[in-house]
């Protein structure tokens, strides 16, 4: 299975699956191209470590300098998920994968790879998701809320934001004295135990 790795920060789960794809000759996906929407993302510079195809379709990138800057929030959504699905396509995607990837997809891109888009997210869904719940946010509003336990979820993505069919889930403690650090670096190495476990599901559930 041919997967396109959208990422948007440093990509952690992103090396994951490059180290496991490296490690394993069994492995039953290959990542062919990663995508980011920030030319930051220092994603960007593990894929090009390991001879990995990139891809910026940041709003600048895709739009131009001024009409990103008169374009609203939706308009940017559907253009970078647009010339994202554009990449996947180009470097023959069986499938998609969002490690750490912040744009919320938009458009064609969801009915085309429908039932072959993955996302990790750092909580146990469907607590604590939807819009505006990522990274600190999430872990802030865990503690918030007093709960024992959070973890991470490895989902399909649908229309909805982190409401789709729930594939992998690993769970933590949290501790008494946690922050939205600490309990952030306990989930970290269960996020990439989890990427690779949805991604190699994904490929048995596509045969």
């Amino acid at each position: 299975m041919n997967i396109a790795v959208f990422v948007s920060g440093g990509g952690t789960n992103l090396q994951a699956l490059i180290d496991y794809e490296k490690a394993h000759t069994d492995c039953p996906y290959h990542i062919c191209v990663v995508v980011a929407d920030t030319k930051k993302a220092f994603a960007l510079e593990r894929a090009r470590n390991a001879g990995i195809a990139t891809r910026v379709v940041s709003p600048v990138a895709v739009l131009g300098a001024e009409r990103a800057r008169a374009a609203d929030k939706d308009e940017k959504r559907v253009a970078v998920s647009d010339a994202a699905l554009a990449a996947a396509k180009e470097a023959g995607a069986d499938a998609i994968v969002l490690a750490g990837w912040l744009t919320v997809l938009a458009g064609r891109i969801i009915s085309e790879y429908g039932g072959r888009i993955v996302n990790l997210h750092p909580a146990l869904l469907p607590k604590f998701g939807g819009v505006g719940m990522w990274g600190h946010f999430v872990h802030e509003a865990v503690l918030a809320a007093h709960e024992a336990e959070s973890g991470c979820t490895v989902h399909l993505v649908d229309e909805g934001c982190d409401t789709g069919r729930i594939l992998v889930q690993k769970k933590v403690p949290v501790l008494a004295d946690d922050t939205p650090e600490t309990l952030a670096a306990r989930i970290a190495p269960h996020e990439h135990e989890a990427m690779v476990e949805g991604v190699c599901l994904l490929a048995k559930m596509l045969g």
